[in-house]
């Protein structure tokens, strides 16, 4: 876990000494088989009504919503429909840990799709080649499964003409489609299988109509619902194997101390911490800034704004944003500092609203170096509304911060212009593809509980209509209407992040983009996330807010 992550073992060990019990998991990390366990519970499966007669209902309700209402109740997205004849239940496709892909054979896979395409009229119809050939249907731990490939991908050439039919209120096609994908989904397997399962759950999510907290607890053991010491291991675990969030975490402690290096004296550094890495990006910045020259700040505060926790706003909740309830990763990281012998301060914003932000509530001052770090979460704040975000990013200038280092994924869309369901929906399946074929590598296509906890806290964004993002350029222009100028990366931040990737998959790669200077991190020449640098523009007047 050093900045420069020239070394593929496991962290120093007074790194490891701040992550206590979790310690034992880096040197077997790989040693031993995953258990496969049951992960999804319960049957989702309800036999008590025809899957024709909620897709109807669905629909009815479209057109008549006060009707609807009155007459068929919304299933719940934890008992989702099926019809009596089917008498299908998921619990006898589960498969016993030293199987390796789900029982239905890739010539009978690739005749499925083949045959729901074909059937396919919608003007958003799937591809029509078969899907399951050998190029594309590789084990899932092979680097090169299906890639980009669109004709390997056969997952997407289901759910997005199914998506189709929803919108376009084809009652037939949607019921045969989902039988397709019930046949097919499955939790054990490459990413096309966990791809189906997980966009199976969230098309039914929608016809039912239920919130997207009930879809957040039906989904599996998610973020918020793990104990402690499992979600904190597996967090570590999943940082170790995979680097969606560690390299952007990487280049933000980078950023952090080329600020602080342009300061003339010696000041307090003041971190606002808006992200999702529950604490486990700070023991490198603190051990960076033990090797500064002159060593450490005086003093280091940590200012954490948690994701907000009311019932109307756990409906857009974040991936990776929320933990586990009594959570806290204060007093072992205080520790750890105290080793380090860094002045460290945490103040956690508990019941904080992002709109409430001002220098005030973090107590911040005019003698500080105070640096914002958003990660992962601007994005779902105000939704409904995208102008609100850069009303939020003119809020983060007016605490006059020496920088701010904004991460976020690099998709095509924001829920505003995707215009219907099925756009939407494509392309955030299309996000949740590029994570579930990463981690399919990242964790070898060995099973555990640790993994479908990461792919289902990642599922979320099939379900979220908060988290349709939107490119860098358009959060390039954000920022610069918001008064921020962008800034380049220094040297070393560039090759540290190179460095550290060394040691995961070969598909991954980091970009630079000469216009606007950000730090792109690509899966298998896909863009995934972007990380920027951005301080206060002079020439433009603060905004008032």
């Amino acid at each position: 876990m050093t900045i420069d992550g020239s070394e593929t073992g496991p962290p120093p060990d007074h790194i490891l000494g701040w992550i206590g019990e979790s310690i034992s998991y880096f040197p077997t990390i790989f040693d031993d088989p995953y258990e496969a366990g049951d992960f999804s519970g319960d049957s989702w499966w309800d036999h008590s009504q025809s899957l024709e007669q909620l897709i109807n209902s669905s629909f009815n309700s479209f057109n008549t919503p006060a009707a609807a209402t009155a007459s068929a109740a919304p299933t719940p997205a934890d008992s989702i429909v099926s019809n009596q004849s089917l008498s299908l239940d998921l619990s006898k496709k589960r498969k016993s840990p030293d199987e390796s892909s789900p029982k239905t054979s890739r010539k009978n896979t690739s005749r499925r799709v083949h045959e729901a395409a074909e059937q396919d009229t919608s003007a958003t119809a799937a591809p029509r080649k078969p899907a399951g050939n050998k190029k594309g249907n590789k084990s899932a731990g092979n680097s090169n499964s299906n890639g980009n490939n669109k004709d390997g991908r056969w997952a997407e050439q289901l759910l997005n003409p199914c998506a189709a039919a929803i919108t376009s209120r084809n009652p037939s096609r949607v019921q045969h489609f989902l039988y397709v994908l019930h046949d097919l989904a499955s939790l054990n397997g490459d990413a096309n299988h966990r791809l189906a399962f997980h966009g199976l759950r969230a098309i039914t999510h929608h016809l039912s109509g239920a919130p997207g907290s009930s879809f957040s607890s039906s989904s599996g053991n998610t973020f918020a619902s793990s104990n402690l010491r499992f979600f904190s291991n597996s967090l570590i675990k999943f940082n170790d194997i995979n680097p969606w969030f560690r390299i952007p975490n990487n280049v933000a402690n980078t950023s952090i101390l080329q600020i602080l290096g342009e300061q003339h004296q010696p000041t307090t550094l003041h971190i606002l911490d808006i992200g999702v890495s529950h604490g486990l990006q700070w023991p490198t910045l603190l051990e960076e800034l033990t090797r500064r020259a002159g060593g450490p700040p005086p003093l280091v505060r940590l200012t954490v704004v948690p994701p907000p926790t009311s019932d109307d706003e756990s409906r857009n909740v974040t991936p990776f944003a929320h933990s586990p309830p009594n959570y806290d990763f204060s007093s072992r990281l205080l520790s750890f500092a105290k080793e380090m012998n860094v002045n460290l301060q945490i103040n956690k914003m508990e019941n904080f609203h992002l709109q409430n932000l001002n220098s005030q509530v973090i107590n911040a001052s005019a003698d500080e170096t105070l640096v914002v770090c958003a990660q992962f979460r601007l994005h779902n704040l105000n939704h409904s509304a995208p102008d609100d975000r850069t009303e939020f990013l003119r809020v983060l200038r007016s605490l006059q911060p020496k920088g701010v280092i904004l991460s976020e994924n690099n998709t095509d869309c924001s829920c505003i212009s995707c215009g219907d369901f099925t756009t939407g929906f494509s392309r955030r399946v299309e996000n949740l593809w590029r994570f579930l074929d990463s981690t399919s590598i990242a964790y070898k296509g060995r099973e555990s509980d640790e993994r479908r906890m990461i792919e289902a806290e990642a599922a979320k964004v099939l379900i979220n209509v908060g988290e349709m993002n939107e490119r860098k350029e358009r959060w390039c222009e954000r920022m610069k209407s918001a008064g921020f100028k962008g800034e380049v990366f220094g040297e070393e931040t560039i090759d540290g992040a190179r460095a550290l990737l060394r040691k995961y998959d070969s598909n991954w790669e980091i970009r630079v983009d000469e216009k606007d200077g950000c730090v792109g991190l690509w899966w298998k020449g896909q863009p995934v996330s972007f990380s920027s640098l951005w301080k206060t523009d002079v020439r433009v007047k603060e905004c008032s807010t």
